[in-house]
């Protein structure tokens, strides 16, 4: 269904090509994942089974893909359209409409489909990915998550032959995956729908994967074979295979089923030893990090509470040790829909909080409160002794910084170099900081790399490292590894923990257990737009079947949360 033969694509100025040697077929209906590091080149190769490399993006295409028989070298992606449903790794790219329902429907539309199909077809949608209630919403009022599961819905209605998918689940909760993944399944187990989809989170989907084409460097020829025996030699694998590898188990298990039932001796191994604390714990007093003096500069898409910066010639300030944050009883009503209640939160120096829920709970909403962009509807909200929503931006940002779920809102420069070294006047640090900070998160970004022309991951990297070169007292971050891969996530965690042990606070919205379960203190659980538990990792998680991490599934009732705690236990 999808064949690539010795395909090599090198965009304009490149210095090499983005991938070469690509050369793999995936039969009808087989799931087929995509993986590797960031930044090797898995968009690219999607791209090119959709018609929009090189016909969209540019570049050369050498060699021959072919998707049911057509040559996307000679039809062009809107000839594509009947067979190929396509979702990037930014939703809000996908959308054409203003609603839930019209969105769904737009495809179909589009290829003259009759409106009683039309109209069976999108309830079906709206009941597989659990949209019912959000038909009428508009599009610009739902959560990152909800909209991943509507542009994925949008694709599903045309029924295409080939479903070409770049990080599905990054935006969703935990359950919210699974159900998109067992929809997957059935459509190719019974509808013989062929998918090929990239995918970082890879201990949600490899189980579920047909075959595994591994990129494993850019420009390296790909990988292929069974997720098994890829996994084996992947330089990205999930906690479960990460554990298997400690333990010398092989076959290598992919499933935490599989690893329960070979985990026993482990256990026994581990009896009598207590893990580790994933993360050290916040000092009892721990030093306020000094206030930096901001100097906004503000772009055309930049709301100017997102960014902080410093202004030349003022001193510094400084913030009250406790707390950073204080909330208390707050209630937010945004676009008719009641999105928190009550909600009360203090964050202490020095701590790392991970906001955790379902898609739609009000994590978001929070960060937006806690920097001023979304105003209460009652109670009261204080970030170093201010109120954010009254807080004029200059003042406002030498206490708090966001990183949001879309990091294009923060770039706005031509280039890496020119990006950085704004962040770097800015914030008054020496030349080279923001840089670094891209370097150490992930290596391989190239100075005169326009934002837009880099992966979603690589995007994100430049956010955070333009946010923390001014080092905030408080800062916030919006599902902060979108795009990453392990490696890259793991740098994340090391940059994030010096921060905290300087005293920094860190609130973290995330769907990812496994960061959090390496990175927070504690975890605060919403539902409905109110707090339902907040507490400790290990206590909060290792009980849930949705929010433990796979280790601790694994080794349950043992309270282990990460292969590392493991690892050290058994050195």
């Amino acid at each position: 269904m999808i064949r690539f033969e010795d395909v090599s694509v090198t965009y304009e100025g490149a210095a090499g090509p983005a991938v070469a040697g690509v050369d793999f077929e995936v039969p009808e209906g087989e799931l087929a994942l995509l993986a590797g590091p960031s930044g090797v080149g898995k968009s690219t190769v999607l791209g090119a089974v959709s018609g929009l490399v090189p016909h969209f993006t540019g570049g050369t295409l050498r060699g021959r893909v072919t998707v049911a028989g057509r040559d996307t070298r000679v039809h062009k992606p809107r000839e594509l359209a009947d067979v190929v449903g396509t979702v990037g790794q930014d939703p809000l790219a996908h959308f054409v409409t203003d609603t839930v329902e019209d969105e769904l429907a737009y495809g179909m539309e589009s290829l003259g489909l009759a409106p009683d199909v039309m109209r069976r077809r999108v309830e079906e949608t709206l009941d597989l990915l659990g949209l019912a209630a959000l038909r009428d919403r508009s599009i610009a009022t739902l959560s990152g998550g909800q909209r991943q599961r509507v542009a994925i819905g949008s694709v599903l209605t045309p029924h295409p032959e080939v479903l070409v998918l770049d990080e599905p689940t990054s935006a969703l909760d935990p359950a919210a995956a699974e159900e998109v993944l067992a929809v997957l399944q059935r459509l190719v187990h019974d509808l013989g729908t062929t998918v090929l989809m990239a995918e970082h989170r890879l201990e949600r989907v490899v189980q579920y994967a047909d075959r595994v084409v591994l990129l494993p460097a850019p420009g390296a020829a790909p990988v292929l074979g069974a997720p098994a025996e890829v996994m084996a030699v992947s330089p990205v694998a999930p906690p479960v295979v990460d554990l298997g590898r400690l333990a010398g188990w092989s076959p290598l298990p992919l499933t935490v089923r599989d690893a329960r039932r070979r985990a026993a001796g482990l256990r026994a191994r581990l009896a009598d030893r207590a893990p580790a604390p994933t993360a050290p714990a916040p000092p009892a007093t721990p030093p306020a990090p000094a206030l930096p003096a901001p100097r906004p500069r503000f772009g055309p898409r930049l709301r100017p509470r997102l960014r902080l910066r410093r202004e030349t010639g003022t001193t510094p300030a400084t913030v009250p040790a406790e707390p950073v944050a204080d909330v208390r009883s707050l209630a937010v009503r945004r676009d008719g829909v009641q999105a928190l209640r009550h909600v009360s939160l203090t964050v202490l120096p020095g701590e790392t909080i991970a906001l955790m829920g379902r898609n739609g709970a009000g994590k978001s909403t929070l960060l937006g409160s806690l920097v001023g962009l979304v105003e209460p509807r009652s109670g009261q909200v204080r970030v170093g002794g201010a109120v954010p929503h009254r807080t004029p931006p200059r003042e406002l940002v030498r206490r708090v910084g966001l990183v949001p779920q879309e990091p294009r809102d923060l770039l706005y420069a031509d280039t890496v170099a020119a990006e950085c070294a704004a962040a770097d006047r800015d914030a008054q640090a020496p030349p080279g900081t923001c840089r670094a900070l891209v370097t150490e998160l992930l290596p391989g970004v190239a100075d005169a790399a326009h934002p837009r022309d880099l992966s979603e991951g690589q995007r994100l990297a430049l956010a955070l490292a333009v946010v923390l070169a001014a080092r905030p007292p408080l800062l916030l971050l919006d599902e902060p590894t979108r795009g990453l891969d392990y490696g890259a996530k793991a740098r994340l965690v090391g940059v994030l923990r010096a921060l905290a042990a300087e005293g920094h606070a860190i609130v973290l919205a995330t769907h990812d257990v496994e960061l959090a379960a390496e990175l927070a203190h504690r975890v605060v659980l919403l539902a409905e737009g109110e707090v339902i538990a907040d507490g400790p990792m290990a206590e909060v998680v290792v009980s849930s079947p949705s929010y433990a991490p796979q280790v601790a599934k694994i080794l349950a009732p043992q309270r282990w949360l990460t292969v590392a705690q493991v690892r050290e236990a058994l050195a």
